[in-house]
């Protein structure tokens, strides 16, 4: 096998991991796929290769912008402190251990709900604002999802246009 084929190999499994710590936020999703696009971009050394780094690493680095804009902008609207954030985001460490595949979401959401209903003292508005937070994180992932599928039809497109071309 030449060094073109496996770069194009470990870039395509870097991908898949890549778009999955997208929706699973344990790994850098979108850093992951541009990490890919660059060991493919110096192993090929062509056009193709610099395009598709330059055109994928776009889309993953706009996904990933926007998720966190997305999200943010929501969460100052409904005036969700950062200490919430961080009681849920050590929520979604616990859950990952303790409840398997859906554990992250469910100890984010427990994070999130117990620390508002602290700061708030009412569950119904704890509630409420915990769905939202839910809501905005979960539309932030669908946005960097799509622009991370994006950046991977990319790469596939150049790839074969690299192979075909040869």
């Amino acid at each position: 096998m030449t060094a073109e084929i496996i770069a194009t190999l470990l870039t395509a499994v870097l991908l898949v991991v890549g778009c999955l710590g997208v929706i699973v936020p344990v790994l850098p999703g979108s850093i992951l796929i541009v990490v890919g696009l660059l060991v493919w971009a110096l192993t090929v050394q062509a056009v193709e290769g610099w395009t598709v780094l330059a055109v994928g690493s776009v889309l993953a680095l706009t996904g990933m912008a926007a998720s966190a804009v997305l999200t943010g902008a929501r969460l100052k609207q409904r005036q969700i402190p950062n200490r919430s954030l961080l009681y849920a985001a050590a929520g979604a460490v616990v859950g990952l251990f303790v409840i398997p595949v859906v554990g992250i979401l469910v100890g984010f959401f427990v994070g999130l709900l117990l620390s508002e209903t602290a700061r708030q003292r009412d569950l119904r508005t704890a509630l409420d604002s915990s769905w939202v937070a839910l809501k905005a994180a979960g539309l932030g992932i669908v946005v960097e999802f799509g622009c991370a599928l994006a950046a991977s039809s990319v790469f596939v497109l150049g790839a074969l246009v690299l192979f075909l071309t040869a």
